[in-house]
């Protein structure tokens, strides 16, 4: 995020989630129950070459109770009594929670009764393993320590602190003269961790960070089994052919390494889509070799017409499995196994200076959000998914990872989901230290620079190959100086890194990478829907790699779960209130630029139900402004818009602010703003300049479509109609203005509505969009502008939405069920007599209990409606999150009364 004062605080994707799902301490997704105390378990390892095998799990406590030594504790048998189950990836928080140690910490303030001395003080993370033979090598393979950590072995220190720091180093430690038939133990002396003084992991100002820092180990621990010599950095570099993309280039490398002291030969065989391939290596003892496979050698790595992977919406997404063996003396030695996608990306710099990326040959907008993972580093690849189906059903193509780099099945799912991602190191801590002039963080010593590079080194190799990556983002608010950035650069390169590397996320330079071409310029707190689209700070023009209008106060469901009443109550009641769940900010800790906002705009709330409802209709229109801003803005002459990230996605926790899906996975007004303004082929309005224009994101060109725009006050009274017949417009993200509102229309109320819908050649509606509007603009005060906001000096009239009419929505509602997935279809109605809409009606699937279920994809919500009209929307979910009971849907909306039918 942007440099500025006083801002932040301090395998196998089926077997790893088999393994996650059986592990003490995995997390299964937003739930507040702790999880069972159950005994650690013995990780069986085969004896097989080429095998890799996760510990199954830790039995975990701190060095303030523990007074045996470090050879006592990492030795076969030692009586780990009284230490608590912890799953594969757990930090040390995350295993009390799993046993039920401390209350809900995303509840109220909970989290503040969690003693932060108790994390000051290394803690012990011990594991057993068996093994039936030693005939085979063994080695430990690993990264994701946070922060660094003495490593033992059958009671023999194997690694310090000193070589095993970092939470992105990669570590191999060859233990097989340690090793003996039976059990062995694996033991892990964690250091406390400190973003600020460690090259690792924090929360800067998005949530209330964790009291013990995300200490732990997050990442699988493998003990692989090989013969003579192994088999590393396998990989594959494509090259394909743009734009006819008719043929690709495969080059794969791997190197084989000789463990032993005595020379070796070996045969290396692999295989990618049918074309097979061997070679023989010689190595001296203990050498190293790369083993090459191209089209010069090997034909049929030149591939005609190959399978492209695309981000969703653009093609398929198919993938492709390398297979490798190392055979020595007609024996396996070890195996290595790679998925990768054939595409190419391109970021050059627009005539502006914006980066512009290209897929395939073919210009994208980026269109994304700020990823966050569960605070405590909790890994469930069923709650990850389901974020990931979110981020599609909001039009969304990319998700940022600014820092939390996810395990390997995280980019699995973007692979096979065709989700784009920006990976890259974060800002406000030691990452940046050096160079982030008087914020926090450390600056780097020497000691430092080997711990960068090996980290960079160890994602490049793990990213690589995942099509869904797009870029490495080697700064964040700020650009590494030369030598940072040579030594990230050093450590790409010898990677064979394939995609564009940028030097920051902010409008910043680095000596050999140049400008990044991106901005960050905010806003983060709130300003007017109209604000977007002026082409200057956080407007849509350029590439904003992190901007928003701040707070998204949840759904009433969300807020009575994460508060207390009385918090609550302070909630609508006192803006000048620090709010927890907001952030550790002083700049962000209240709400009252948002709340003198809405108060301004919509009036006074009366109640937290009042509060609620006008929060809902702020965050929608404003949400669907900045994305039909930008999506207005990319095919524009003058400074095109070419990139988006909404700050931010989702939360790690229980927020009001930067997010559009909630912890729990449910949906508010954020959320379905987003959806509106993303959907495929899209009316809407401009805010500047009165245009009503059609944005088409299909691949194909639309023709024979006709616009109406009415616009009505809130009683329902009509004071302009117009049609426009015989619309066409380019796909791809082009778009067309058929009309534009006139300046001014007789008798039309301070606050009123416009309606556009827009229909296809058959009459069909294709796209509606409502909007609540004023003949008062708000009005900025550009020349006030800071790093997170523009102030608003008067506000829009919006006061009139309360004198509408509550009209009945009525609604009927069917469920089926198939293979697990039940779809209820709902049908709304506006069932009153008079002249009034109902405007923005939303919809919730609840189980027996009137709680929701979720997570939940509807076709379409928060819809308003005209007499005589009637919707039918449809909502998808997993039956078994009905938990047995029967389905209903909650209807309410502005001036819609609450109602709950059944649904089964």
């Amino acid at each position: 995020m942007f440099p500025r004062p006083a801002r932040r605080l301090p395998l196998t994707a089926a077997l790893l989630a088999l393994v996650g799902s059986l592990a003490i301490g995995a997390w299964a997704g937003p739930r507040d129950a702790a999880e069972p105390h159950r005994p650690v378990r013995i990780t069986p390892v085969p004896s097989a070459a080429g095998t890799s095998t996760p510990l199954s799990g830790y039995a975990v406590q701190s060095t303030a109770k523990v007074s045996d030594s470090a050879a006592a504790v990492s030795s076969p048998g030692y009586p780990a009594r009284d230490w608590y189950p912890a799953g594969p990836r757990s930090t040390v928080l995350a295993a009390l929670l799993a046993n039920g140690v401390y209350a809900d910490p995303f509840h109220s303030t909970d989290q503040q009764k969690i003693p932060r001395a108790d994390f000051e003080v290394p803690w012990w993370y011990r594991a057993d393993f068996t093994v039936g033979d030693t005939r085979q090598r063994t080695s430990l393979d690993f990264s994701g320590v946070v922060s660094a950590a003495d490593v033992y072995v059958n009671g023999r220190q194997v690694a310090k602190a000193a070589e095993v720091t970092g939470a992105y180093t990669h570590h191999e430690l060859d233990i097989t003269s340690l090793v003996r038939p039976g059990t062995n133990t694996v033991a892990f002396l964690v250091r406390p961790n400190d973003p600020l003084k460690d090259l690792t992991m924090g929360w800067i100002d998005w949530i209330q960070p964790p009291p013990d820092q995300n200490m732990g180990i997050v990442r699988d621990v493998l003990v692989r089994r090989g013969g003579p010599v192994a088999l590393r950095d396998a990989h594959v570099v494509t090259e394909l052919a743009v734009p006819k993309l008719d043929t690709a280039d495969l080059t794969v490398k791997a190197r084989a390494r000789n463990d032993t002291d005595a020379p070796v030969t070996a045969e290396v065989a692999g295989s990618v889509d049918g074309t097979a391939f061997r070679t023989t290596v010689s190595l001296a003892a203990h050498e190293t070799k790369t083993v090459t496979f191209s089209p010069a050698d090997t034909p049929g790595l030149h591939l005609t017409d190959p399978k492209v992977w695309w981000p969703a919406g653009m093609g398929g997404q198919p993938l492709y499995d390398l297979d490798l063996t190392a055979t020595v003396a007609g024996t396996t030695s070890d195996t290595a196994h790679e998925t990768f996608g054939i595409r190419d990306v391109k970021a050059p710099l627009d005539s502006d200076g914006a980066r512009q990326y290209r897929i395939n040959g073919r210009k994208l907008l980026i269109k994304g959000g700020g990823w966050s993972p569960d605070e405590f580093l909790r890994w469930d690849p069923a709650y990850v998914e389901d974020r990931l189906k979110y981020a599609l059903d909001l039009g969304l193509n990319t998700l940022r990872l600014e820092g939390h780099l996810e395990p390997d099945e995280f980019f699995d799912l973007a692979d096979r989901h065709g989700v784009l991602t920006l990976p890259g190191w974060e800002c406000c801590n030691k990452w940046e230290g050096q160079v982030n002039g008087g914020e926090k963080g450390n600056r780097w010593t020497d000691a430092d620079y080997p711990v960068a590079g090996a980290s960079m080194a160890a994602e490049a190799a793990r990213l690589r190959d995942h099509p869904s990556v797009v870029s490495f983002l080697i700064g964040s608010d700020f650009a590494p100086d030369a030598k940072i950035e040579k030594t990230y650069l050093d450590s790409l390169e010898s990677a064979d890194w394939p995609t564009p590397v940028v030097s920051s996320a902010s409008d910043r330079s680095s000596p050999r990478l140049g400008s990044s071409g991106m901005k960050m310029t905010g806003p983060y707190d709130w300003v007017p829907p109209g604000y977007w689209y002026a082409k200057r700070e956080g407007g849509a023009t350029g590439f904003n790699s992190e901007t928003s209008a701040g707070p998204s106060i949840p759904t009433l469901d969300t807020l009575r779960r994460m508060m207390t009443p009385a918090e609550l109550d302070t909630l609508w009641k006192d803006p000048d209130a620090r709010q927890y769940h907001r952030s550790p900010s002083p700049v962000f800790g209240t709400l009252k630029i948002y709340d003198d906002a809405l108060a301004g705009r919509y009036g006074a709330p009366t109640g937290l139900t009042d509060y609620v409802r006008k929060a809902q209709l702020a965050q929608y229109e404003n949400v669907r402004a900045q994305f039909e801003a930008y999506g207005r803005n990319a095919t524009d002459q003058d400074r095109p818009a070419t990139g988006v990230i909404h700050w931010m996605f989702n939360s790690g926790w229980t927020s009001l602010h930067w997010q559009l899906t909630d912890r729990y996975l449910d949906q508010n007004g954020s959320y379905f703003g987003a959806k509106k303004a993303n959907e495929p082929l899209h009316i809407q309005y401009s805010y500047d300049d009165r245009s009503v224009v059609v944005v088409n994101n299909r691949p194909a060109a639309a023709k024979g479509l006709t616009a109406r725009a009415t616009l009505y006050d809130p009683d329902g009274t009509q004071r302009y109609d117009r049609t426009v017949t015989g619309v066409a417009v380019d796909g791809s993200g082009a778009h067309g203005t058929p009309l534009t509102l006139p300046s001014s229309v007789s008798g039309l109320a301070r606050t009123y509505l416009l309606r556009l819908v827009l229909t296809d050649a058959h009459g069909a509606e294709v796209s509606r969009n409502v909007y609540w509007l004023s003949t008062r603009p708000d009005t900025l005060d550009w020349d006030g502008t800071t790093w997170y906001h523009t102030p608003t000096t008067s506000y829009a009239d919006m006061k009139g939405l309360a004198s509408m009419a509550p009209v009945p929505v009525t609604a009927t509602a069917t469920t089926r069920s198939s293979d697990g997935t039940a779809t209820t279809t709902v049908t709304l109605r506006h069932g009153g007599s008079g002249r009034t809409p109902a405007l923005l009606t939303d919809v919730h699937l609840v189980d027996g209990r009137g709680k929701p279920v979720l997570p939940v994809r509807w076709s379409d919500n928060e819809v308003s409606l005209w007499p005589g009209e009637s919707v039918t929307l449809t909502a998808t979910y997993r039956t078994a999150d009905l938990r047995g009971s029967a389905p209903a849907v909650r209807v309410s909306g502005w001036n819609t009364p609450e109602r709950t039918v059944p649904a089964a």
